[in-house]
C-alpha cells in the first residue's frame, strides 16, 4: 500500500502537513470539517506539496521530520517540488 505525505495550503496561508493513503479522500474530510483540528475552519484548500512513499512506517517518519521544520524551510520544499513537477513531461 502507498502513503503520501501532503502538504496543504489554507485559506490563511498557513501550511498544514499530513500522511494518508488515499489523498483524494483526505483533501475532502479536510474540505468538509471532518480533519484534522488544525484545518478545520481554515479552508478551502490548496494541495501544495506530494510525496509518495512506500508505507505508513516510513510515512509517519517523513511527516515528523516535515512538521519539525520551520516555515521558511517548508516553503522551501513547496518550492522545490513545484519546480520539479513544472518540468515534468
Amino acid at each position: 500500500m502507498d502513503w503520501t505525505l501532503y502538504i496543504l495550503e489554507c485559506a490563511d496561508g498557513s501550511l498544514y502537513t499530513g500522511i494518508t493513503n488515499n489523498l483524494e479522500k483526505r483533501v475532502a474530510a479536510h474540505e468538509n470539517g471532518m480533519g484534522a483540528k488544525y484545518t478545520k475552519g481554515r479552508g478551502p484548500f490548496s494541495v501544495v506539496y506530494i510525496e509518495e512513499l512506500e508505507n505508513r512506517s516510513v510515512a509517519t517518519k517523513r511527516e515528523l521530520a516535515v512538521k519539525k521544520l520551520n516555515r521558511q524551510d517548508k516553503v522551501d520544499l513547496v518550492k522545490s517540488y513545484q519546480v520539479r513537477s513544472s518540468t515534468r513531461c
